[in-house]
């Protein structure tokens, strides 16, 4: 039985991936930092897939977190979902700068260090994959958030340029809008975005298993998104900054 480990497990991408693995036969280790939900997610999974669910408390902007998450890692894990993040409700102006830190610790250092602590074993055994949960925000400029997701698609696509040859697969997911608990938690008023704009978790985490499978770098789920995408890639950044004011995830 093959093993995930999935960050930020407990709620939206990642508990989509949760039921999904679990569903096709994973066993899970969940990493989450409320403990409380960790546990009350773990049970239901284990009692409706019957695969075995390690809950891992840890908080990933922590030293402590971070290093708990990587000795787990480094012991074989066959699949890592690397997902967990959070967004400002402000410009990088607005928001203190001890919060944007954190989230370069977490979009950035934690996915480093963890696809890091992954890679050996999954190089030795010739098989596994890293999901590196990214957004369509990593083509536009749109402060903080979008420069850590544009570094993760970076980073996942060099990732995946040097592993390929052993048989590992890692990918950077970009969505668009999902439908989770990320804008709320980041206190973003989205009422006005049409009821076409937006995806399921769901529909993101199988997107990611079917592109990750085709041993694809950067997955972007859904054609409206990867339209985007490409068009952004295309036009110039300064015009693309002018055009880009609602926040991806």
């Amino acid at each position: 039985m093959p093993t995930a480990l999935i960050t930020g497990a407990t709620a939206g991408i990642g508990a989509a991936f949760a039921r999904r693995l679990a569903a096709d036969g994973f066993s899970l280790v969940l990493v989450a930092r409320d403990e409380e939900r960790l546990a009350a997610s773990a049970e239901a999974l284990h009692k409706r897939y019957g695969v075995p669910v390690e809950p891992l408390h840890a908080d990933l902007t922590t030293e402590e977190g971070m290093a708990a998450a990587e000795e787990r890692l480094r012991s074989g894990i066959d699949l890592l979902v690397n997902n967990a993040g959070f967004g400002h409700p402000g410009g990088f102006l607005d928001t203190p700068v001890e919060d944007e830190v954190r989230m370069l610790r977490l979009h950035c250092e934690a996915v480093l260090r963890l696809t890091r602590a992954a890679l050996p074993y999954m190089i030795s055994k010739r098989r596994g994959g890293v999901i590196n949960v990214a957004s369509v925000a990593a083509f536009l400029p749109g402060g903080t958030y979008s420069a850590t997701k544009s570094w993760v698609v970076n980073y996942s696509a060099s990732a995946a340029n040097m592993v390929n040859r052993h048989g590992v697969r890692v990918m950077a997911l970009c969505p668009g809008f999902v439908r989770t608990e990320f804008h709320d938690r980041a206190k973003l008023d989205m009422s006005g975005l049409p009821r076409f704009a937006w995806l399921s978790a769901d529909r993101v985490a199988a997107d990611a298993m079917r592109d990750l499978a085709r041993g694809a770098w950067v997955s972007v789920p859904s054609a409206r998104y990867k339209a985007v995408a490409a068009l952004a890639r295309l036009l110039p950044l300064n015009l693309v900054g002018r055009m880009a004011k609602l926040r991806y995830r």
